[in-house]
């Protein structure tokens, strides 16, 4: 199993949007790299809801339901999709700062690498996160 993050601007499609439609195809990818994380999922992988400029914080945890396929909102097909679900909400939302005050994830791609909106995480790193959020 591997370990994702999803970006999404609350205001545009939040967790509780998210929650409430059960299922959502991931597009809107435009970023080589981010693209490529896409294609890298795999069913039944786990992914770490992120609001990212209001809020700033992972508020849940989905999981990689259809693995990626072309993205039905343009005919280029250098761009793909994932069908993500959610699983369930943090206990208490893990911050932008308090991820970047925590030394075990100084090597976080969405530290190092801000702007990307797909991330892979490590297994530790993902652990890190789910115990910052009381879910564990």
């Amino acid at each position: 199993m591997n370990y994702w993050l999803v970006k999404s601007e609350p205001f545009k499609y939040s967790w509780d949007q998210f929650v409430k439609d059960g299922k959502t195809f991931w597009d809107g990818v435009r970023n080589y790299q981010a693209r490529n994380n896409l294609r890298g999922m795999a069913k039944g992988d786990q992914v770490l809801f992120y609001h990212s400029n209001e809020g700033m914080e992972i508020v849940g945890i989905a999981k990689v339901a259809k693995e990626h396929y072309q993205d039905p909102t343009t005919p280029d097909p250098n761009w793909v999709v994932v069908d993500l679900q959610p699983v369930k909400p943090f206990k208490v939302p893990v911050t932008l700062a308090q991820m970047k005050a925590e030394k075990r994830l100084a090597n976080l791609s969405l530290i190092r690498q801000g702007r990307l909106s797909v991330c892979a995480i490590t297994p530790e790193e993902y652990q890190t996160i789910l115990e910052m959020g009381g879910m564990k």
